[in-house]
């Protein structure tokens, strides 16, 4: 699932920013954009990361900055005048002109220094970037609730498209036995019409047992019904179970294939593929579920 969230806050020294960032992904990533002094920090990052998230490459981001707001930019005046001299000296022994200003002096290492980046310190700071980052991820759960909630909605409306399918073949499965029945007879009376041979009823209740028995789908239709009632008490569940609905979509699929590989029937296919296509859509949106 996609998702969003962001916090702010500050204490006596710094001011925080977390954003946190997720994409469809079948499995777990985090990563992790912090200053290098946090480096120690990543895997307890990751950790309560992980105690939210189970699905989604998620990025989280934390900006920190001087609490009073200023600028932690600060020039090395030192290092600035080392320049400077370096380059006077140079200028006199080339006869050529020194440069008006030090603009192009700032670029060079060491010249601007960032003077938090000194004052950090992982342990200590911990407290505060753990803070903002729970806040963070409450965030991102009503973000990523508010899109489960419409998936849920899609996923249930796909469900009926199913079950409403099944029915019409429940009804009409009883009657294709029969249908089998008729049209043998029919083809049987117009090939043997004009001669003397006879058809004993034993033969032709011998064949459409068999083809009764090759096109038998109770089994499946029950099987089916089952998995749509253990998927509705799935998208009802508080607990996220979007690997247990996907693995329940792939027996829907089984199920459904198997019934269609023996619907020997044209009302029977064109719900087949009603079917198929409605438990297609319901693999694609589980695909972005937690």
């Amino acid at each position: 699932m996609t998702g969003f969230g962001a916090s702010k806050g500050q204490n006596e020294r710094l001011s925080v920013a977390v954003e946190i960032r997720a994409v469809n992904n079948r499995y777990l990533k985090v990563t992790s954009r912090f200053p290098d002094a946090y480096a120690a920090l990543e895997g307890e990052i990751e950790r309560v990361v992980r105690e939210h998230v189970s699905r989604g490459t998620v990025t989280v981001a934390f900006d920190v900055r001087p609490a009073s707001g200023a600028s932690a930019a600060r020039l090395n005046a030192e290092v600035l005048t080392a320049y400077w001299n370096q380059l006077k000296e140079l200028s006199r022994q080339l006869a050529v002109a020194a440069p008006a200003d030090l603009a192009n002096f700032l670029t060079l290492p060491g010249v601007v220094t960032d003077s938090v980046r000194g004052e950090l310190d992982a342990e200590r700071d911990w407290p505060i970037l753990k803070a903002q980052l729970e806040e963070a991820i409450g965030k991102f759960k009503e973000f990523r609730q508010r899109e489960g909630r419409s998936m849920g909605d899609d996923l249930r409306l796909n469900g009926k498209v199913i079950s409403g399918s099944l029915d019409e073949i429940a009804k009409t499965a009883s009657e294709v036995v029969k249908q089998y029945r008729d049209k043998l007879l029919d083809r049987i009376h117009e090939l043997l019409k004009g001669t003397n041979v006879v058809v004993s009823e034993p033969d032709l209740i011998r064949e459409v047992s068999m083809y009764a028995d090759r096109c038998d789908i109770n089994e499946e239709i029950t099987r089916l019904r089952c998995h749509l009632e253990q998927f509705e008490a799935f998208l009802s569940d508080k607990v996220s179970q979007g690997r247990k609905l996907d693995f329940l979509t792939q027996e829907m699929f089984r199920e459904v294939n198997t019934i269609g590989s023996k619907a020997n029937n044209v009302s029977l296919a064109r719900c087949v593929v009603e079917m198929k296509s409605a438990v297609e859509r319901i693999r694609e949106v589980l695909q972005n579920v937690e």
